[in-house]
């Protein structure tokens, strides 16, 4: 099977996702995780990448970075091989680490630049571990401490005019923790269904023959349908509004609350 063609950002800045193979364990103690943030800086070093955020967990990274170069797919095939090696030798293993591709997604926007990097911060919260402001390994620390693998400037600038201001409103940022936040950046643990897949999930949540039916609702209705969406995964957005032949600002809306 051929490989599907990554989607190119235009502001060249990408949420990217690296993962064990078979949900395996990359990280077994810190020593491991500072290698790997030794390896960052390295392909820094190597490919002129910017790092805007990362978060090192058990059996997978996350990262966000500025990709000025077009070298994606060569900074993390450096990432995975290097380390990969470090790896093998360390704990005498063979096989695959990392899954074949790593996960790429275009962070168009400055408002899904902030929402992304909190997503990242906050999966130790997520996931059990750790309060966003004690993990030690995430970049949350050198936004509100000092840089060293990170570069915080740009995202800093989207939370105040003044270096105080910005950390500040980006501490009260990062500890927001509404329930549904973070339910749009979670992509990387979803299969995506196809339009087909996603017709056949809907009608059976809803309970409805055909979906173009939900315009013949009256609003109240139609909203209260539409809500019941919002813990469905695999169906973006973008693809209700087209199945359902609607506003996607209306279901944004929905999906995030409002009426």
């Amino acid at each position: 099977m051929s490989r599907v063609a990554r989607v190119k950002s235009s502001t060249k800045v990408y949420h990217v996702i690296l993962r064990g193979n078979g949900k395996q364990d990359i990280f077994l103690d810190d020593e491991d995780k500072g290698k790997f943030l030794k390896e960052i800086k390295n392909t820094k070093e190597k490919y002129g990448y910017e790092l805007y955020s990362y978060c090192l967990l058990t059996n997978h990274v996350h990262l966000v970075m500025f990709d000025k170069e077009e070298n994606l797919s060569k900074i993390m095939q450096s990432l995975a091989v290097t380390y990969s090696s470090y790896f093998s030798k360390k704990y005498e293993k063979v096989g695959h680490l990392f899954q074949n591709r790593f996960l790429s997604k275009p962070v168009e926007t400055r408002e899904y630049l902030m929402q992304v990097c909190r997503y990242i911060h906050q999966n130790p919260v997520k996931a059990g571990i750790s309060k966003v402001d004690d993990y030690k390994w995430s970049s949350y620390k050198e936004y509100i401490g000092e840089e060293k693998v990170v570069s915080t400037k740009i995202v800093l600038s989207l939370f105040g005019n003044s270096k105080e201001e910005a950390i500040d409103n980006f501490r009260k940022f990062h500890n927001d923790n509404k329930e549904d936040i973070n339910d749009e950046y979670e992509y990387e643990i979803v299969t995506k269904f196809t339009d087909e897949k996603a017709k056949t999930k809907i009608k059976e949540i809803l309970k409805m023959e055909k979906l173009k039916e939900i315009n013949n609702f009256n609003v109240k209705l139609r909203n209260e349908k539409i809500r019941k969406l919002r813990k469905l995964k695999g169906v973006s957005m973008a693809q209700m509004a087209r199945l359902f032949e609607i506003d996607k600002k209306v279901i944004e809306k929905l999906m995030k609350g409002g009426e």
